[in-house]
């Protein structure tokens, strides 16, 4: 049951779709893989909205080169976890949910206990190779992934249903060359925003997810693109489900 300040602070929002997709979002657990310039913008509008247990998962300390775009952490974090950092900043903006910070380097051993009881996958990394297992992890588990880049001024989001949908794998077989790539803050603003819109949407079960479409941003035109996108009867990761 919602308390009485929960109700309070999600008034305006129950009324698109009401106490029960309220209780909905609170009884919901989503995986926040990374706390950086995706992830931030990501849990904080999770948060706000209610979602009632958020597992942000990363290994890294914040540095000052994270401060253009990392809007969870702050110049008196420098030096900080990050998990640490995003833990006490969404614990300020939503004291009625569960945030479950967990330092830890995303791999094939750690990946299975960081998905028990978890319904979603945030992809907010910033490589190819974690990208990847995070995939091949949430085919593994029939959970749905929502992957979103970034690249200087421009970014990608898609949404990932297992069995369903084109996987990552299907859309990029091979990865981009390792680079320590430019980015403008509002870019990840921008994609993680539209992770978060559809993170909200999967849950509230409303609306038309970003299933078999490759959304593209670009911020110097300003214009969104889309792709449709297939998959591959072929791929290594998901062939084997749901044909």
């Amino acid at each position: 049951m919602l308390s009485q300040q929960e109700t309070e602070r999600y008034q305006r929002q129950m009324l698109l779709f009401g106490e029960r997709g309220q209780q909905a979002l609170k009884d919901s657990s989503v995986l926040i893989a990374g706390a950086g310039g995706l992830g931030s913008p990501v849990a904080y509008y999770l948060a706000v909205a209610g979602v009632g247990h958020i597992r942000i998962v990363d290994d890294d300390r914040v540095e000052r080169s994270n401060l253009n775009r990392q809007i969870l952490h702050w110049e008196e974090d420098i030096g900080v976890l990050k998990v640490d950092s995003a833990r006490e900043k969404l614990a300020q903006i939503n004291p009625d949910i569960i945030i479950d910070a967990r330092e830890t380097t995303i791999d094939a051993q750690s990946i299975g206990p960081l998905l028990i009881g978890m319904d979603l996958i945030v992809d907010a990394m910033d490589n190819y190779p974690t990208r990847y297992l995070l995939n091949s992890a949430a085919i593994d588990r029939t959970i749905p992934l929502i992957h979103g880049a970034i690249h200087g001024l421009s970014g990608q989001v898609t949404t990932v249903i297992p069995g369903k949908t084109a996987c990552l794998r299907c859309l990029f077989p091979h990865p981009p060359p390792s680079e320590v790539f430019p980015v403008i803050g509002v870019a990840p603003g921008i994609i993680g925003l539209i992770q978060a819109h559809e993170v909200l949407k999967y849950l509230l079960g409303i609306g038309t997810l970003l299933e078999n479409r490759l959304l593209l941003w670009d911020g110097l035109s300003c214009m969104l693109e889309e792709l449709r996108v297939e998959r591959d009867p072929q791929c290594e990761d998901c062939s084997g489900i749901g044909l």
